[in-house]
């Protein structure tokens, strides 16, 4: 979900435009590294079997957003360790679970061995907007804070994930909230200052000294999400904005109390294919 702070600091930090092949190298070599230590500081907010839509830690037990699942295909794109992937699979779900990151997926299968829970049926690496499966061959697509953040274009990974779903099921995803990317990425009272253009192109990155990006996130707006759920074919029935939990305050990246009970963070947005 959240960066939470490279493996070395970064020769700077820009906002510029990065093409998708630019961005894909520098996430999963980031991601890949980070494996193990994300797991580690994250794991217990997180959980090993729950599908936790966003930092606020709401879930999917709380929410209700994916309907049953029993009996029902379920493809997890940016799954992480795939800790929704194991969610689903509680609930009778078949699933499989894709990251772009080697790193994480290992993370996952060390999970497994761990657990005598139900687990994903089957892992797979490979590009959340490029996915290598079937026109038609699940019932739904679900990632909490995967892929979207990462990649420029929206609406072709909504395209893809419209492309795998088949008729009446459902796409339901999380990401940072588009609000979030006027503010610095700080949790605190400095995180209240707008700073940044809402509606813009540019991507965060973290970048070498000779411009070789090693870490990038994407901005859209809500509209722009709305229109990519739409021109994927899709039907929007749910934009959900949850919340800071009452009482919560841990701080997580730039998640936190302080900006948690005035901004919004996550965006859950609950689509269905006609």
């Amino acid at each position: 979900m959240d960066h939470p702070g490279p493996p070395t600091s970064p020769d700077r930090a820009v906002r510029r435009r990065a093409t998708h092949e630019e961005s894909a190298r520098a996430v999963r070599t980031w991601w890949d590294a980070e494996a193990d230590r994300y797991y580690d500081e994250h794991g217990v907010d997180l959980g090993d079997a729950e599908l936790t839509w966003g930092p606020e830690g709401w879930t999917e037990r709380e929410l209700g957003l994916l309907g049953g699942l029993r009996g029902q295909d379920v493809l997890e794109v940016g799954a992480g360790a795939a800790q929704g992937g194991r969610w689903c699979a509680a609930q009778g779900a078949r699933v499989v679970s894709t990251d772009l990151s080697a790193g994480m997926l290992q993370v996952g299968r060390g999970i497994d061995a761990r657990s005598a829970g139900p687990a994903p049926q089957g892992y797979a690496q490979c590009d959340g907007a490029r996915l290598p499966f079937a026109d038609a061959c699940v019932d739904l697509v679900v990632t909490a804070h995967g892929v979207l953040a990462f990649v420029p274009d929206a609406d072709a990974v909504l395209r893809e994930w419209a492309r795998v779903v088949r008729p009446g099921g459902r796409v339901v995803f999380s990401l940072p909230h588009p609000f979030r990317w006027v503010f610095p990425d700080l949790p605190g009272p400095e995180g209240l200052v707008a700073r940044y253009p809402y509606s813009t192109d540019e991507a965060y990155v973290e970048e070498t000294e000779d411009g070789t990006a090693t870490y990038t996130e994407h901005h859209r707006t809500v509209g722009d999400l709305v229109r990519a759920v739409h021109g994927a074919g899709l039907v929007l029935v749910d934009l959900v904005e949850p919340g800071w939990p009452p009482g919560l305050e841990r701080e997580w990246g730039g998640w936190g109390p302080v900006r948690g009970r005035l901004l919004p963070g996550t965006a859950i947005l609950v689509a269905h294919r006609p």
